[in-house]
């Protein structure tokens, strides 16, 4: 199926504004605004600097993500045409070249925001950080997601993927942009948000093979009944299933993520001991 991948930063306080202070940059401040950071702090007993094993999925991500390039990228590094997973679209000659194009640029944009949401990275080099997220943008998503609406729009396997790539595609290129400018404008708490909606629909790739595993685990058993022997119908049935669950369980899944937060801040704000302490 098409490879539309789409990335990333967390960004002390649970009530600052939107607008943060001139000069501050959100690697300053890693896990503004969110509950975590409040209890890495006092678990740790430094404000802001959260131990490494406080973040226990940064391993296994990386685990995954690696394991997925290192099976996904090689057939496509040869070029050869024969070895791409993706069948080819008739009348469309340049499909495979946009293909390898947009597997490229989305393999920079996996690998970048990787460090980018590593919160000790972020802490310790928040000048690589910056320009990894320009990297991340102008190198990776941009390119990526622009390559990603022409392939999606013309996918192999059926209208109903055709119309997720799109989605997909054009979603990923607007949370990215609207977090670069949030960062441009110095408004990190959002330019947070933004970017974890975007690694969301990044690394929504991976969770698209997951779900087309299972999709084809239930449904092959059906082709001789639900699908009349067609195999097309079949693969078409997989990949429309795949494709609009990997991104928007993926997306779900950030939206809880950054409401977890939010939440957290509200309690915090509304318990006895806020109460107490705040000025008549």
């Amino acid at each position: 199926m098409t490879e539309p991948t789409t990335a990333a930063a967390f960004a002390t306080r649970p009530d600052t504004a939107p607008v943060d202070r001139p000069g501050a940059d959100p690697a300053d401040r890693p896990g503004e605004g969110t509950d975590e950071s409040a209890g890495a702090a006092r678990g740790s007993g430094r404000r802001g600097s959260p131990r490494w094993w406080r973040r226990p999925w940064v391993g296994p991500l990386a685990v995954v993500s690696l394991a997925f390039l290192a099976f996904s990228l090689p057939p496509y590094l040869s070029l050869d045409p024969s070895l791409s997973r993706v069948p080819p679209v008739e009348g469309f000659a340049a499909y495979y070249p946009l293909l390898v194009a947009h597997i490229l640029f989305g393999t920079v944009a996996m690998v970048a925001c990787g460090l980018q949401v590593w919160p000790w990275f972020r802490r310790r080099h928040p000048v690589a950080h910056r320009i990894i997220g320009r990297v991340y943008v102008l190198g990776g998503v941009l390119p990526a997601g622009v390559l990603g609406l022409v392939i999606g729009a013309v996918s192999p396997f059926g209208p109903v993927a055709r119309v997720s790539n799109v989605i997909l595609a054009a979603l990923w290129l607007a949370f990215t942009v609207a977090g670069f400018r949030m960062a441009r404008q110095r408004r990190f708490v959002d330019h947070r948000r933004w970017m974890i909606r975007s690694f969301a629909l990044t690394m929504s790739i991976i969770t698209n093979r997951i779900w087309g595993g299972i999709a084809a685990v239930i449904l092959i058993p059906q082709l001789d009944t639900s699908f009349g022997g067609s195999d097309v119908a079949l693969t078409q049935a997989i990949s429309g299933l795949a494709t609009w669950l990997g991104w928007t369980t993926s997306l779900l899944a950030a939206e809880w993520w950054l409401e977890r937060g939010e939440a957290a801040k509200r309690r915090r704000r509304t318990s006895p001991a806020a109460r107490r302490t705040t000025p008549a």
